[in-house]
């Protein structure tokens, strides 16, 4: 069996992908505030982002002969990112601090993944896992400046998530 490690992660992000589309949609609907009418359209660009790579890194792990999880039974089982009930308590800030925790879960994710691709020479994911951290990474960049904070993107700086 070829690509092992890597199916593993494969499909971990298959789980956390759409599990992370959920929280940004939820973000998108209970959000209020001065900010809403930019940050609300801006959500559904969030989601296409997270839904196009969900459908790479599934396509991916179909390719190398892989299974991707494909009910929400199997995202909610298998999923490291929390979810939590909807509720109109959080400002908007909050929610924004909710989807960097989310980016840097999967920005880990993406790493461990490259790391273990390498392991196994597949250059092929390799190259997915590496353009999609990149692009996480930039969301983190965006929202952390939205918040006046610094990127924080480097693991020895701040505390990884999972």
């Amino acid at each position: 069996m070829k690509f092992e490690q890597t199916k593993e992660v494969l499909n971990q992000l298959v789980a956390d992908l759409s599990q992370f589309s959920v929280v940004i949609h939820q973000t998108h609907w209970y959000m209020r505030g001065p900010e809403f009418l930019t940050l609300h359209p801006l959500m559904d660009e969030f989601m296409d982002e997270i839904n196009d790579q969900l459908d790479v890194v599934s396509e991916r792990l179909i390719t190398l002969d892989g299974s991707p999880y494909s009910t929400l039974r199997e995202f909610a089982d298998n999923t490291g990112i929390e979810d939590e009930i909807g509720n109109w308590d959080r400002t908007i800030p909050e929610r924004m601090e909710k989807l960097v925790e989310g980016y840097r879960y999967l920005a880990d994710l993406y790493q461990k993944g490259i790391d273990v691709s390498g392991d196994e020479g597949d250059d092929s994911t390799q190259d997915i896992f590496i353009a999609n951290k990149t692009d996480i990474e930039k969301k983190i960049w965006m929202i952390q400046a939205k918040l006046g904070k610094a990127p924080g993107i480097d693991a020895d700086t701040r505390t990884k998530t999972r």
